[in-house]
């Protein structure tokens, strides 16, 4: 199986400012490839130039520019122009598909973040043998940069990936033949019922906290805002107060980022160690989180009338700070590293059914936690139906399967 294993970087403040210029020339590497693309479809009759095009300019671009771009490997500027070229695949499949294509644009200084390695000992090399207490990565151009190795690397280094987060630097790698980690049966099976009140709810009726991490943090996210927000635009991106300002809001997401993943990690250990399968709802939380569109007033050109677009923003707020997608895709990765079973299902009136009679109706849901059946009385948490109703889904569907 692969398996990618994130690190924290320990570089000096030379490698820091080494991996930054690292960043840089690899935008502009991207951005000016973007450029030739776009000004030969312009002006020379349509052309397309491709990524093997560009990949052959590449020696000639080192050799013309041997400080910015020659010190770099090879390698990992041949990703940079994949990573281009994978943005146009995706685009020309959107329009084929009908949906909103998306071209393909610069990349500023601050938002090309990740440069990748296709292969490790070209260009890079991941040295697992500790050098006193710590590990490290040797990068071209850089050199030999501390690593904090949390927990050990199991199988074949693939490729190896340098990020940025902020003022964080992290190394990540892609291995495959990584061994599987089964743990002891248990004999137990669960179904969960994802929610905003409560986190989640399985069929055992078992409620996990909804932590709010975003909420938590809106007061003193809100006034670092306020304060970024407070520069006028003439100054902005110009003074040492206003990066200060920018790094300040970008140190609060990250911290809720982190500390969200932290929780769904825990949270997907616990399950996954208590249960041998465990069934979810199939959620599509791009939709769920949609905006409500906007109703004309018939008798008032140019006039709304309300559409509870301001409930329904504290609603997408509220899952959004849940986390369910990457909860769940957390879930999935531990389960089959566990050897245990996730089984999704479909989502549609798990919360209207009655577990008792089957019956179905918008009125079965009374109030947000209470749940009677209009047709048979049958009254328990509204949490606890929905994670019994996906309970036995799933065993329907694994029935079918076997």
């Amino acid at each position: 199986m692969i398996r990618a294993y994130k690190f924290l970087l320990r570089p000096t403040k030379g490698q820091a400012a080494a991996l930054t210029d690292m960043l840089r020339d690899h935008c502009s590497l991207y951005n000016g490839a973007l450029q030739e693309r776009r000004d030969a479809y312009r002006h020379a009759s349509k052309t397309s130039i491709k990524y093997g095009d560009q990949s052959a300019q590449l020696k000639e671009i080192r050799a013309f520019d041997p400080e910015r771009q020659g010190r770099w490997s090879f390698s990992s500027q041949q990703a940079t122009l994949r990573r281009l070229d994978k943005a146009f695949q995706a685009f020309f499949r959107r329009i084929k598909a009908g949906q909103t294509p998306g071209y393909p644009r610069f990349k500023g200084a601050g938002h090309f973040d990740t440069v990748t390695f296709p292969k490790d000992g070209d260009g890079c090399r991941w040295d697992s043998t500790p050098h006193g207490r710590h590990t490290r990565v040797r990068l071209q151009g850089i050199g030999h940069i501390r690593v904090h190795q949390h927990r050990p690397v199991r199988g074949r280094v693939k490729t190896i990936s340098v990020k940025r987060e902020g003022t964080r630097w992290y190394v990540v790698l892609s291995c495959d033949e990584a061994p599987a980690e089964p743990l002891p049966p248990t004999g137990a099976i669960a179904g969960i019922d994802m929610g905003v009140a409560h986190f989640l709810t399985t069929s055992d009726c078992e409620h996990v906290a909804n932590p709010r991490f975003l909420r938590a943090m809106a007061e003193e996210l809100a006034e670092a805002q306020r304060h970024l927000a407070a520069f006028p635009k003439r100054t902005r991106q110009r003074t040492k107060r206003h990066r200060a300002a920018a790094r300040k809001v970008a140190k609060l997401h990250a911290k809720i980022r982190r500390q969200r993943a932290d929780f769904h990690h825990k949270t997907a250990r616990a399950l996954i160690c208590d249960h041998d399968v465990i069934a979810h709802e199939r959620l599509n939380t791009a939709g769920m989180t949609k905006s409500p569109a906007p109703k004309p007033d018939p008798e008032n050109d140019g006039t709304f009338l309300p559409n509870g677009a301001a409930a329904k923003a504290r609603l997408n707020r509220s899952i959004l700070d849940a986390g369910w997608a990457q909860f769940l895709g957390i879930l999935a990765n531990k389960a089959e590293s566990a050897g245990r079973l996730v089984v999704p299902v479909d989502a549609r009136n798990t919360s209207r059914t009655c577990p008792e009679c089957r019956h179905v109706a918008k009125g079965n849901r009374a109030t947000q936690t209470k749940f009677q059946c209009t047709a048979c009385g049958y009254t328990a948490n509204a949490d606890h139906v929905g994670a019994m109703n996906v309970l036995n889904r799933a065993g329907l569907v694994l029935c079918d399967v076997a």
